[in-house]
């Protein structure tokens, strides 16, 4: 159905239209379903695994019967000849062959089966591994994108008040109740305020175009997100129930346990040469000799041909007893690998340690720091009321007023920032707790 939505989207898009019907409105659930649907990394992953299952079955094929035939011609030149002028063979000779053979005992085999389902069961954590870094860098766009818009409104807001400002010192200043200077003033705040809007819009694009990359939107698609930061509020509030710092479904590590237990498997494998292997055989053949006629064979016949059809079953025993120390030392670099694997985990496991105790205090500084700057923004605003009263009146002056306008506006903004700081900390904890969606 996503698929779809998806594909009914970009054809509406595809045909030009410049209205609202030809853009893509994604909310955050939306976008993290498209990207777990279309990204390309995912469906890698996926066939990694599809992969392994066949690797599994190659291996499970060696245990099933091999049947195979064979067939050659050979016509004689020069035949063998024996003192006095007789000669033995045939002149054409045809034969057809056809092999049979069944493992009965093969270790190495069946050690290599287990190994092929480590594999897979690491190609499968390696792809959930994936999921979840995709979820966390497309809410990471997606917070990215809420930012940017939520701080252009807050700078075009604060633009419209500046340009009012302005208009009214104009008229004062024309009526010779402002100084040229208060109106300059104005106008200098007003011109600081256009290159950081441009910034503000170019920052916007740039990360719709991340977004579209996580999600395998074609670039000339657009797209608009749904929300805002500010009404994530409540999320924020809600959002340290429940945080730990267990770390036993952190994909990293648990691919290290997996790639042990790979290692460990192999190793196994690789012991399993040195044991016998059984196996039983059959081999049928035809044979067809054109004879010439000598010692009575094809006097007055017609069949030229004499044909043999010998068959043969048996059992083979092989018992490897010397192959260079090429086992010992694959067993011996096995064993080095696993130690150096060992050592990884236990210094990854430290690492995480240290990254999900920053992440908790990422978390509750975000938090706290929102608690903080949504008390400023109404002070700011409460300022701003006051100062702008104070400026009208002639009580107060333009330097009071700019003050209290950039007070407000970079309270706003800060706002806006703890909220987003909160919740790309939050996607990043999810990460390394291995959290899926």
């Amino acid at each position: 159905m996503k698929k779809i939505l998806y594909t009914l989207l970009v054809g509406v898009c595809s045909l030009g239209l410049e209205d609202a019907a030809g853009q893509m409105r994604l909310t955050l659930k939306q976008a993290v379903d498209l990207a777990m649907s279309e990204n390309p990394t995912i469906r890698v992953a996926e066939m990694e695994v599809e992969r392994y299952d066949y690797v599994r079955r190659q291996t499970w094929g060696t245990l099933l019967p091999q049947l195979s035939a064979s067939g050659n011609y050979t016509r004689a030149i020069v035949k063998s000849e024996m003192r006095g002028g007789l000669s033995f063979g045939a002149d054409n000779t045809f034969a057809l062959q056809g092999d049979l053979t069944l493992p009965l005992f093969a270790p190495s085999v069946y050690r290599t089966l287990k190994m092929n389902d480590a594999q897979r069961a690491a190609a499968v954590e390696s792809a959930r591994a994936t999921r979840i870094d995709l979820v966390a860098e497309v809410r990471k766009s997606f917070y990215n994108i809420l930012l940017a818009e939520q701080s252009l409104s807050v700078l075009r807001e604060s633009e419209a008040t500046v340009q009012r400002t302005v208009d009214d010192t104009r008229v004062q200043y024309e009526h010779g109740l402002m100084s040229e200077y208060d109106l300059l003033t104005a106008q200098v705040q007003l011109s600081n305020l256009r290159p950081t809007i441009l910034q503000t819009e170019n920052s916007i694009k740039l990360a719709k175009l991340m977004l579209k990359m996580y999600l395998s939107i074609p670039e000339e698609v657009e797209i608009e997100v749904e929300g805002n930061l500010d009404s994530m509020r409540d999320e924020v509030l809600a959002g340290t129930d429940g945080l730990t710092s267990d770390l036993s479904q952190n994909s990293s590590l648990r691919s290290l346990e997996l790639q042990e237990e790979l290692l460990r498997r192999s190793l196994r494998a690789a012991n399993a040469g040195r044991l016998p292997t059984l196996a039983a055989f059959g081999t049928t053949s035809w044979t067809g000799n054109d004879m010439e006629p000598f010692m009575g064979f094809g006097d007055g016949d017609d069949s030229r041909y004499f044909w043999t059809n010998p068959i043969s079953v048996g059992v083979q025993l092989s018992v490897p007893i010397f192959g260079g120390l090429t086992r010992m030392n694959k067993s011996r670099e096995l064993k080095n690998q696993i130690s150096q694997i060992t050592l990884q985990r236990l210094y990854a496991r430290q690492q995480l340690d240290v990254q999900v105790r920053s992440a908790l205090n990422d978390l509750m500084t975000a938090r706290e720091t929102m608690f903080a700057q949504e008390l400023t923004v109404e002070q700011a605003r409460k300022a701003y009321r006051i100062s702008d009263t104070r400026y009208r009146a002639g009580a107060g002056t333009i330097l009071e007023l700019n003050s209290a306008q950039l007070a407000q506006t970079q309270a706003q903004l800060n706002f806006s920032q703890a909220i987003y700081d909160y919740l790309t900390a939050k996607a990043e904890y999810d990460r390394i707790v291995g959290r899926e969606p």
